[in-house]
């Protein structure tokens, strides 16, 4: 029988650490698993923080990957942005994942530790904010939300006034030589973008010439991918509250389910589902 502690395969594994980086001190991991304080002694609330800090650090990820695509679209480097948009559609269904994890948690359960977060809601993530600013839907009300917080009231407003995803889109149907409403090109990006004829006409042709505009048409739809994804992360969202707390205000202050459900009439990308009907 084989002595796996010498297994002469493996003599290379480094064991000397005194001096040298490790996996934990690469990830700094001492900070990140001490960085779960529950408020309460109740079994679950572990179970609750964990799942939100893992939903931000994909969304960080998720940032990432959009605001470099955006900066690769204005470059016209369209291949280097569909992989980077590819990365978040696979990251969103991880996000879309953790609701299920979530919705173990029963109301009995929750209801032993709510008190404890005060305040404090997911409705108050700024890197969601970000991420709906990045695709468009730009909401002034959100931004006194983080006032306290010179440095993420200042990324967001940046974000807020700058032009997003489709925006860069958008510009890249011009640059084809598709005729854009100037109107649109030269908007007020801190404005929530609203369907233009112009830019549906510009989709249709792209999709009815695939061959001719074959870039233009793989952009597309990765959009309506990310746009999809996002709906459905919004949906769970909205069914795993509604399991846990019915419909009781947040603790954010929002009207919870309600909010939640209207949110989810919003399209960022309007007119990409729009000529779905006129094909």
């Amino acid at each position: 029988m084989t002595d796996r502690n010498n297994d002469s395969r493996e003599n290379g594994i480094h064991t000397d650490f005194l001096e040298k980086m490790t996996y934990s001190d690469y990830l700094d991991l001492d900070r990140l698993l001490s960085s779960q304080k529950p408020l309460s002694d109740h079994h679950d609330e572990m179970l609750f923080i964990i799942i939100h800090q893992v939903s931000e650090l994909w969304m960080k990820l998720i940032l990432h990957e959009i605001q470099s695509a955006i900066q690769a679209i204005h470059n016209g480097k369209l291949s280097e942005a569909f992989k980077m948009l590819a990365r978040v559609k696979k990251t969103q269904k991880q996000i879309i994942a953790a609701w299920d994890v979530l919705s173990t948690l029963t109301p009995s359960e929750y209801i032993e530790f709510r008190d404890k977060l005060g305040q404090a809601s997911g409705f108050q993530s700024y890197q969601y904010r970000l991420i709906e600013f990045s695709l468009g839907y730009k909401t002034s009300h959100a931004l006194k939300i983080y006032q306290q917080n010179p440095v993420i009231y200042q990324q967001l407003l940046e974000a807020y006034r700058a032009p997003g995803l489709y925006d860069a889109a958008i510009q890249a149907l011009d640059r084809a030589g598709l005729p854009i409403n100037p109107e649109i090109l030269e908007r007020d990006f801190s404005e929530p973008y609203e369907a233009d004829a112009s830019v549906e006409k510009a989709w249709l042709k792209v999709y009815e010439n695939i061959d001719q505009y074959w870039s233009l048409y793989e952009l597309a739809e990765k959009l309506v991918d990310i746009e999809d994804f996002l709906q459905q992360w919004r949906f769970r969202h909205m069914k795993t509250v509604e399991r846990i707390i019915g419909h009781k205000t947040g603790t954010g202050g929002s009207s919870g389910v309600g909010y939640l459900k209207k949110v989810l009439d919003h399209y960022f990308f309007p007119e990409l589902w729009n000529l779905r009907t006129k094909i």
